[in-house]
């Protein structure tokens, strides 16, 4: 028997699924706080050496936590080849809008402390604050497209044709998605302060994470009400599909049907769980940002930012990549992967590798993990930023 076959083609596809969610969730995760802290740099620290204190607490890891992007860029582009380049393609001025912002970042980030005229140092915080705030708008609204559906259509040589704008991203019910990712990320990057920040900053990181989590909550909560009530329609299969087939988006029908996303909660009421979660969090957040307690509240903000993720993954399954012009040339697991060997090397590769990327990764914040205050910044003057 070949190796690869020890393992199912649709069980494959299901495990990249899983895998990609995990991808996300952890640049989500990692890099979430590195963008909440740029876009609150502005105004939690009112002098340049506040603006230093908050820069160093993100300053040695934020170029590490963008690996997850490269991580999950790389597997939608391996594992579900349909998906990267119909999103990257329709998406394109986005893409360009969030790779413009997340270049700008590091530029600030190197540039910053070249002068110490106040006039450059502010210029580039602006800087820092729009290469985070900027993708973590325009992420939100992209999910948000996805879950209304892409204006793509596929022709019998599955030539894509994208009838979309870029402006026509921006509907009301995306922009609610991307003032959720921007609350959810200022929130995230609010909790990291309180944790590596003293004095003022950590005062004021709790007052905007306060706000943002309970915008947080209402925002997740509108949302899943305009899902639940059918305003926002979903995508359903109708014909048979073989789990094991090669890609061919082609080889199904679908409909858009008001409540479809909702589809999966119905048929296994378990996975209430997934957005219980996205509550718990963000509500665990809230309160604990009220206490002391700094170290309990990182894993409720993280579990917030994971249970937000997860419950548009597990709301849309199978789809992955949905169309509002051509319902059955949508994207789903079943029907937009590699081979099963392309999808079993990948795997094999993984698991060798992404043990090896959160061994290190814990490893090195273990190392650098510590209060990062204004006497620090002012005692070590080889300190980066």
């Amino acid at each position: 028997m070949i190796l690869h076959e020890f393992i199912d083609y649709s069980t494959l596809k299901v495990i990249w699924w899983v895998l990609l969610g995990v991808l996300l969730i952890g640049f989500a995760v990692m890099d979430g706080f590195d963008m909440g802290v740029g876009a609150l740099l502005p105004f939690v620290a009112e002098t340049d050496i506040e603006r230093r204190v908050v820069i160093n607490t993100i300053g040695p890891t934020w170029e590490g936590n963008q690996v997850w992007f490269i991580l999950a860029g790389g597997a939608i582009f391996a594992a579900w080849p349909p998906l990267y380049a119909i999103s990257f393609s329709g998406f394109y001025l986005a893409m360009f809008v969030v790779l413009a912002a997340m270049i700008l970042r590091p530029v600030a980030f190197k540039y910053r402390s070249k002068r110490p005229d106040p006039s450059w140092r502010t210029a580039w915080d602006w800087a820092l604050f729009t290469g985070s705030f900027v993708p973590a708008l325009v992420f939100g609204v992209a999910v948000g497209n996805v879950l209304l559906g892409v204006p793509f259509s596929l022709d019998n040589d599955l030539r894509m044709t994208y009838e979309g704008s870029f402006f026509g991203l921006f509907s009301p019910f995306s922009l609610l998605c991307g003032l959720l990712s921007v609350a959810m990320l200022v929130m995230h990057g609010a909790v990291w302060l309180v944790m590596r920040a003293s004095g003022d900053i950590a005062k004021r990181a709790r007052l905007f994470g306060t706000v943002a989590a309970i915008s947080g909550i209402i925002l997740f909560a509108l949302g899943g009400y305009l899902v639940y009530s059918g305003y926002v329609e979903g995508f359903r299969i109708t014909s048979d599909v073989d789990p094991n087939m090669q890609a061919n988006p082609l080889a199904k029908q679908a409909v858009i049907e008001a409540g479809a996303w909702m589809n999966n909660y119905t048929a296994y009421p378990y996975l209430w769980a997934i957005p219980g979660l996205g509550f718990v969090g963000l509500i665990g957040t809230l309160l604990l940002l009220q206490t002391r307690l700094e170290m309990l509240i990182f894993p409720f903000s993280k579990t917030a930012v994971s249970g937000i993720i997860a419950t548009v993954g597990i709301s849309m399954f199978p789809f992955i990549l949905p169309s509002s012009v051509q319902p059955e040339a949508s994207l789903t697991v079943w029907d937009a992967s590699s081979t099963h060997r392309t999808l079993f090397n990948m795997l094999v590769a993984t698991a060798i590798f992404l043990p090896l990327i959160l061994v290190y990764t814990a490893w090195v914040y273990k190392v650098l993990w510590g209060k990062v205050d204004e006497e620090t910044i002012e005692r070590d003057n080889h300190t980066a930023y």
